[in-house]
């Protein structure tokens, strides 16, 4: 792929960065409210299931993702995630039972399954190596952007007009998100139209050996973020917050600040160094949620949080980029994403199962997301090398 030396920053990037930021919006903004209407319908011991289902069909839909990203391109595979959020989005209101809601929320996750993994590698395509950590962090500072502005805008319009109203409103801002990319310039040049040999996938084709390392790490990491996603919601109600969406914007909006100059950073001194930072960040973040006990603490929580995430996400992302081979970019990105969905959907289940609907357990919940972040820490301290050059 032809790498853009003289201008980075163009209209292609724009309209990815603007396209990430509807599609987190998208369906960022229904989470706060989900596990409150999965109560509604009965199913209050199942919240865990609300976001591990969602990330079990990402992960599982990741490998084919990536091949048909490297095969017919990275347009159709990031139009194919937001043509199921718009789907989804109309299908929620009528809903009538609990199977039918936890079916839906495992259809709802091959949005992020094929998405982001079209983006990361469209990006990975128009960047030179040595901005990219720089871009990546660009383009998440517009995710983060949405998933700020999702929960956020999601909750004001489930309190002032109703659910139906708000799932109906993520389906658009999906909508735009798709018409945002259709148009745009394929980076793929030798792309093959599909076909359903393209989905038969060998056990070699199944991960990319070469971004081990940050799979790793990012799986670790991220368990924080299946946490935070599946008990945030009832620990906010109990602290008395009557927003369930504030401290997803907290955080998300604290990671805004740190992502681009994190990227940039992570350029110029190597993504190991800053990696090791935003994991103990991390790690700090959680312990400090387990002990908040008002609104202010809280959200001082969320931004030290978002500091965290804002610092890790692009470090990764541009160290798997890094590590690929250009042919199997697809792949690696894939290979990143899988682990990512594992941690998330892990982190989820295990923090819905450990909480149990009882408020004495929402400090143990936390702890326990802090501590499989340290294993991560211990990871990077021991077991991986800072190489030679920086990126």
């Amino acid at each position: 792929m032809e790498k853009q030396e003289t201008r980075v920053y163009g209209l292609q990037f724009g309209l990815l960065c603007l396209s990430s930021f509807l599609f987190f919006a998208s369906f960022n903004m229904i989470i706060p409210e989900l596990p409150d209407y999965l109560t509604s319908l009965g199913g209050e011991d199942y919240k865990g299931l609300i976001i591990s289902l969602f990330t079990l069909t990402a992960g599982l839909s990741r490998p084919f993702s990536g091949q048909l990203a490297d095969k017919i391109g990275r347009i159709p595979v990031m139009v194919v995630g937001g043509a199921v959020c718009i789907v989804c989005g109309f299908l929620y209101p009528i809903t009538g039972s609990v199977a039918a809601f936890l079916l839906l929320r495992f259809v709802h996750g091959f949005s992020t399954g094929f998405t982001p993994t079209g983006t990361a590698a469209y990006v990975a395509d128009i960047i030179p190596v040595n901005r990219r950590g720089e871009a990546t962090g660009l383009l998440g500072l517009c995710g983060s952007l949405g998933m700020a502005a999702g929960p956020a805008l999601g909750g004001t319009i489930a309190n002032h007009f109703s659910l139906d109203t708000m799932f109906y409103t993520s389906s658009v801002a999906a909508f735009l998100s798709v018409a945002v990319v259709v148009r745009m310039k394929e980076t793929v040049h030798e792309k093959q139209h599909f076909r359903m040999g393209l989905l038969r996938i060998s056990r070699s084709e199944l991960f990319e050996p070469r971004v081990i390392a940050p799979s790793v790490v990012l799986f670790f990491t991220v368990f924080s973020f299946g946490t935070i996603l599946t008990v945030i919601p009832d620990f906010s109600e109990f602290l008395g917050i009557k927003n369930k969406g504030l401290f997803f914007m907290s955080f998300t909006l604290s990671s805004l600040a740190i992502r681009f100059v994190a990227g940039r950073v992570s350029d110029k001194y190597g993504r190991v160094k800053v990696l090791r930072v935003s994991t103990f960040v991390l790690m700090l973040a959680m312990v400090a949620v387990g002990f908040s006990s008002n609104l202010t603490e809280l959200m001082l929580a969320g931004v030290l949080f978002g500091i965290g995430q804002g610092m890790n996400s692009p470090t990764v992302f541009a160290w798997t980029i890094d590590l690929s081979h250009e042919a199997h970019r697809g792949r690696a990105m894939a290979t990143m994403y899988i682990a990512m969905e594992a941690g998330i959907g892990i982190g989820a289940l295990s923090s819905g199962w450990l909480y149990n609907n009882n408020s004495e357990n929402f400090r143990l919940v936390f702890w326990t997301g802090a501590a499989v972040v340290f294993i991560s820490l211990l990871y990077l301290l021991f077991f991986v090398k800072i190489p030679s050059r920086k990126y």
